[in-house]
């Protein structure tokens, strides 16, 4: 796995790439600011970048700005955003250029190295990675949705889970219940949010940007 960093603050950018080095991770590049970033994602052609929302010169969007670029000069870059806390608009915006391979996570997650790596690693394959933390933001702030309204309070929990980017296993493990009572769940998600038999894939997608646009 081929990794850029971009981050301006230096202690964090620096014990970042020694943490996944020493994990055996190839971190091919470190930036300070979003236009280094770029020419690091150009120079490099990464598999995963990891950027943080806030940097020169504003320190107000840039990392978000510079994700979405970078996605678009190197299609299927996984791309996981960091926060020193929530910032909802910012989740949200990202999300809506496709939730494949994106992750938000808040910064004190990177503390926590095993949960970091494994949201890493799901983001390599192809998944999502959303902090549990926007997840109940989201959650408690979210507007009146008459799909939604349909949910159960047990399928709401499993689609709260989907949207942190876990799959059914994790989701089984997590509530203490069967596999198959998860895909029963998910089942019925698709169903009252009138999202019509497909790829599954495609449709686990969709009903999870229900979930966050309803922010």
């Amino acid at each position: 796995m081929r990794i850029v960093i971009a981050e301006d603050d230096p202690l964090l950018r620096e014990g970042l790439a020694l943490l996944l080095r020493a994990e055996g991770l190839d971190v091919v590049a470190t930036a300070p600011d979003a236009d280094a970033f770029l020419e690091a994602v150009d120079a490099h052609r990464p598999d995963v970048a990891i950027v943080d929302v806030r940097m020169p010169p504003t320190h107000t969007n840039e990392g978000i700005v510079a994700a979405v670029e970078a996605r678009r000069r190197l299609p299927g870059l996984a791309v996981l955003v960091l926060s020193a806390y929530v910032e909802q608009a910012f989740a949200t915006d990202l999300l809506a250029y496709g939730s494949s391979r994106l992750g938000y996570l808040l910064k004190e997650r990177v503390g926590r190295v095993q949960e970091f790596l494994t949201a890493l690693h799901r983001l390599a394959a192809g998944g999502t990675a959303i902090d549990p933390e926007v997840v109940a933001q989201l959650l408690t702030r979210s507007r009146p949705d008459d799909r939604l309204e349909r949910l159960s309070p047990r399928e709401r929990d499993v689609l709260a889970l989907m949207a942190e980017g876990l799959d059914n296993s994790a989701i089984a493990e997590r509530l203490v219940v069967s596999d198959g009572a998860v895909h029963k769940h998910i089942r019925n998600i698709f169903a009252k949010l009138d999202l019509a038999p497909a790829d599954g894939t495609h449709r686990r997608v969709a009903a999870v940007l229900q979930y966050l646009e309803s922010a």
